[in-house]
């Protein structure tokens, strides 16, 4: 999931703006998989992100994050539900341990939503036997927004990745990107939401 904070070449237009990707679970046997969300969008605003997902029109999660704060927070909505977790620092550390990657770069570049993107080769450090490729881009200059996610070393929004949350891998592709302002509202936890642990939260996958 990638925020953005702006580097000396990029212009103000880069700052903020939505991406959106489509979206699917990786393993086909997991018991969520026909429930999980077919698209994703990613709303982004200097270092602030949101990524927005919902399945079956009802059930909606978002994830927020605040690369300056260091804070990633996981919403849910479905129904009566309406539940929030924030993670500092420290959880987002030992929860990025559950998708540990070795990331090796290569030359190989093509073009995504009209982006120069560069090609890097993923090896799950737990069981190397799996690999994927994923992709990159340097041209919206965040250099930083991989920082609370398990690509930290990449300096560049990821368009093509995989990923892991609450249990579930998900493959997400960048599909079109929109240069707009977003409003500050869309990274705040609305009031009615109750904060909860995240072991609650996960009650709510889970079940």
């Amino acid at each position: 999931m990638c925020s953005c904070k702006q580097s000396e070449s990029t212009t103000t237009l880069d700052e903020e703006g939505v991406i959106e990707f489509s979206a699917a679970a990786v393993d086909e046997k997991h018991p969520l998989y026909g429930l999980a969300p077919s698209s994703a969008t990613l709303k982004y605003k200097k270092e602030k992100f949101a990524l927005e997902m919902t399945s079956m029109g009802m059930f909606n999660t978002s994830i927020i994050g605040d690369i300056k704060a260091k804070t990633v927070t996981q919403t849910v909505k479905f129904l009566d539900i309406r539940q929030a977790c924030v993670e500092n620092e420290k959880d987002i550390a030992a929860d990025n341990l559950n998708f540990v990657l070795k990331i090796e770069e290569t030359n190989e570049t093509k073009k995504i939503i009209g982006l120069k993107s560069h090609k890097i080769k993923v090896t799950m450090a737990d069981h190397p036997d799996v690999t994927f490729d994923a992709w990159y881009t340097k041209e919206l200059g965040m250099a930083d927004c991989n920082s609370l996610n398990p690509y930290s070393q990449i300096k560049g929004v990821l368009l093509d990745y995989r990923v892991k949350k609450m249990g579930m891998e998900m493959h997400f592709v960048a599909t079109s990107r929109k240069q707009i302002e977003v409003a500050e509202t869309t990274f705040e936890v609305p009031a009615s939401m109750k904060m909860v642990c995240k072991e609650e939260l996960a009650k709510v996958f889970s079940n």
